[in-house]
């Protein structure tokens, strides 16, 4: 019997923005994983000559985030085995997180892929291994892999810190009708708003829990993204904004129930 494993979601709490580093940016963030909200995914026997993915995407495969893992774990432990599973087997993923809404669809997706790969073909790599290969994915990846319910990510998303958090019941929105491009968004951030970073504040919100953070600070202070979504993507405005707050680049909005 096939083994199906859950991709879960994750929502930012709070994402701060504290500096830059070699055209990245550096942040502070809490990572809480959506645990009910999740993709699935398994693997299929497969004839083929190439490693196949099979899903609801919009990109091509070399540009897909599992993709992107494999060819970085075959850098890292280039290994016969991985290659010929892969030839015999496809990826199968059935997409129940919203694309381009912050949510982290992609960069799970990247992790439990390495992760099925560690356990089925019992690698024996290790979580920091796993989230190090992980890494050279997307900033989101490593908080995947550790699996943690909820953590600090500091640095360029490489550095992640388990927080014994405590989080009210969590109700998302995701506009059907706006796609938020990452890259575009943190463009936008470091053209307009680059020179508004409040790193002291960033500290402060990393101590807190989610249900003290959202009891006490406006939406706009929390995800210094916020302000560049609404300026890249002005039709945020016709959706009713007040006590939603913005998951990491958008466009999922959330509060407490």
């Amino acid at each position: 019997m096939k083994k199906v494993y859950h991709s879960p979601a994750k929502i930012n709490t709070f994402l701060k923005i504290v500096g830059t580093r070699d055209g990245y940016h550096e942040l502070i963030s809490r990572f809480v994983l959506m645990e009910k909200l999740y993709d699935t995914m398994w693997f299929e026997p497969n004839v083929g000559i190439s490693f196949d993915i099979i899903g609801d995407f919009d990109c091509d495969k070399k540009s897909n985030t599992i993709y992107k893992a494999y060819e970085a774990l075959l850098d890292y432990k280039p290994q016969k085995n991985i290659v010929e599973f892969c030839k015999k087997h496809k990826m199968m993923v059935y997409k129940n997180i919203p694309k381009q809404a912050g949510l982290g669809g992609g960069s799970s997706n990247a992790a439990t892929f390495l992760k099925m790969l560690n356990d089925i073909l019992s690698l024996g790599l290790s979580p920091d291994e796993l989230a190090q290969i992980g890494a050279r994915v997307g900033a989101d990846v490593p908080f995947f892999v550790y699996g943690y319910k909820a953590a600090n990510v500091s640095g360029i998303g490489e550095i992640v810190e388990e927080f014994k958090d405590d989080v009210p019941q969590i109700k998302l929105f995701t506009p059907d009708d706006i796609k938020c491009d990452t890259k575009e968004v943190y463009k936008t951030f470091r053209k307009h708003f680059i020179t508004d970073l409040e790193p002291e504040l960033a500290a402060e919100l990393a101590t807190k829990t989610t249900r003290e953070i959202l009891e006490s600070h406006p939406p706009i202070e929390l995800n210094d993204l916020f302000k560049a979504v609404l300026k890249k993507y002005p039709e945020f405005y016709e959706h009713k904004l007040d006590g939603w707050y913005l998951s990491g680049s958008g466009s999922t909005l959330f509060k407490a129930k």
